[in-house]
């Protein structure tokens, strides 16, 4: 798709829309307004922690904290991050394992004003956890004792084990809740994520507490959590969603079930889990009957797993990238009907533009910017980057930034979001233009087929991975005949034991490439004989 010519002024471009396009922004492209009850995520915390101070807030283990005791010893923390010359707008690298001590650190530092870095040590690459640090600007480390001689500190950071600190003695005065004036900081940053870059190194997305509050404080995005229920922490810390399970938990006096290596095992005692497609298609609904909601983003749902959730439990299925604070749009799918993407969340909006800009009519495919209080701070350090993928928002206008989701869809004539892909999915092989999620979606629709994966081999074939090894290749092909073109095809299907997935729980799409690569043979013999493999 070309690049939008996104039009500047508010008037001008509403002067030029048609008047299906106008009627369709003004009913469909906006989520209702409410407001949050806290303005910053922590409060919200710490309001649990006054109401229900002996309410158990995290599981992990066989260790548990309460409300109270974590408040207290964040407190403590805060106290000390403070003493070391931490202020408002800084940032604190917080580099652990999934754990108790995990959460003091989150909460310690969002007390402070600051801003936290999550990231999994032993995931990710110290090469990058150098990287981070540099861009980030920190001079305050929180680790686990563990891990401490795998951080590749400068000689003048400092080094916090969470673990350790945990252990000394607390004092009356540790329920006292740190503070910090709003007046100086309207918005502060509550987190930067850092996501994979074009160059091989990751940019720092800027989430703030206004971005965190607006969807994890106002419904559905709270998903109904309240004390009493338990939540599962399966995810990648350092992936958004993380933040979801975490802050969306503690905010609402919810217990965090934070997993160890088996995350089966975790989901089956949970009433609430938000994971992705492809994490929740590894799980047995059958062991899972305790769940009561389940929440899906990151990368498409396939039918199948819908219908198979969703006819037991509250199922919603999502969508947003980073920039737009873990999710902007989300569907209750009760298992009939369309799957899609839903409807902007509150206070946010959606706009479906073409490739001159302006919106687009119900049922014209369109790439889909995102504006409202979703939209993020930026990348950190990278104002080029920024200024290529925030745009000021000439319909919201007010000084208002819009986001480039690079996600391609369109409104359905009920006034929800079909989800086409992404720009960057949309590939040429022979000279046609064909989009992969099209062709996975054929697939998925075979019978017993559960998940299916398409990709682009080279400029002449496609390849696709079809889910469980079961899976009737014959089938699935003929069903990609009856409902595609022909250059839509795959030249060689290939059913697989499993889907290899990266650390944040996504499809690894490079493995699969690898594994395409040595059936090479079996796609020379389709190539010469000008059939399907």
């Amino acid at each position: 798709m070309q690049e939008c010519q996104v039009p500047l002024e508010s008037a001008a471009a509403c002067s030029l829309l048609s008047s299906d396009a106008q009627q369709a922004w003004q009913r469909f492209g906006r989520g209702p307004t409410v407001r949050p009850d806290f303005p910053l995520i922590h409060h919200a915390i710490e309001a649990q922690a006054a109401a229900n101070p002996r309410g158990i807030a995290a599981h992990h283990l066989e260790e548990t904290i309460s409300y109270g005791e974590l408040n207290r010893q964040a407190n403590r923390l805060a106290a000390v991050l403070r003493q070391k010359g931490v202020s408002p707008g800084d940032h604190v690298a917080l580099f652990v394992e999934r754990s108790i001590p995990m959460l003091v650190g989150i909460l310690a530092v969002l007390k402070v004003g600051a801003a936290y870095i999550p990231q999994h040590v032993g995931i990710t690459p110290a090469a990058q956890l150098r990287h981070i640090m540099e861009v980030a600007s920190t001079r305050v480390v929180l680790t686990l004792s563990s891990l401490e001689s795998r951080i590749p500190l400068a000689s003048q950071q400092l080094c916090i084990c969470l673990d350790e600190f945990m252990k000394l003695e607390s004092t009356a005065a540790d329920d006292l809740n740190e503070g910090y004036s709003l007046t100086a900081t309207p918005d502060p940053q509550c987190f930067v994520l850092f996501t994979s870059g074009t160059t091989g190194l990751p940019n720092g997305v800027r989430v703030t507490q206004r971005n965190v509050c607006n969807i994890l404080l106002t419904a559905p995005g709270n998903l109904g959590l309240r004390p009493g229920l338990k939540v599962g922490q399966i995810l990648n810390i350092a992936f958004d969603m993380a933040a979801w399970e975490i802050l969306g938990c503690l905010a609402h006096g919810a217990t965090l079930m934070i997993r160890g290596k088996d995350i089966g095992q975790t989901a089956e005692q949970c009433d609430v889990l938000i994971a992705t497609p492809s994490i929740l298609g590894t799980l047995d609904p059958l062991r899972c009957q305790q769940i009561k909601v389940v929440a899906l983003a990151g990368e498409p749902c396939p039918q199948p797993l819908a219908d198979r959730w969703s006819s037991f439990c509250t199922f919603y299925n999502a969508c947003g990238p980073t920039e737009t604070t873990i999710i902007n749009t989300l569907q209750h799918y009760r298992g009939a009907g369309a799957l899609t993407i839903g409807k902007p969340t509150p206070n946010n909006t959606v706009y479906v533009l073409d490739e001159a800009g302006q919106l687009c009519n119900v049922g014209e495919q369109g790439e889909m910017w995102a504006g409202g209080d979703c939209v993020t701070a930026g990348y950190l350090g990278n104002p080029a980057l920024t200024a290529e993928r925030y745009r000021p928002d000439p319909f919201l206008g007010q000084g208002r930034m819009m986001f480039r989701t690079r996600d391609l869809g369109r409104w359905t004539a009920n006034g929800e979001l079909e989800h086409l892909g992404r720009v960057d999915d949309q590939v040429k092989v022979r000279g046609f233009r064909v989009e992969l999620d099209a062709v996975s979606a054929a697939l998925e629709s075979t019978d017993h087929c559960e998940r299916a994966v398409t990709l682009k081999l080279d400029s002449r074939h496609l390849v696709a991975f079809v889910y469980p090894l079961a899976t009737d290749i014959d089938a699935a092909r003929r069903r990609c005949e009856e409902r595609l073109a022909y250059y839509c095809v795959p030249s060689l299907i290939l059913a697989v034991e499993h889907i290899p997935l990266t650390s944040r729980g996504k499809v690894d799409k490079r493995l699969l490439l690898e594994w395409a690569m040595t059936h090479q043979a079996d796609l020379n013999a389709a190539s010469r004989q000008g059939v399907s493999a």
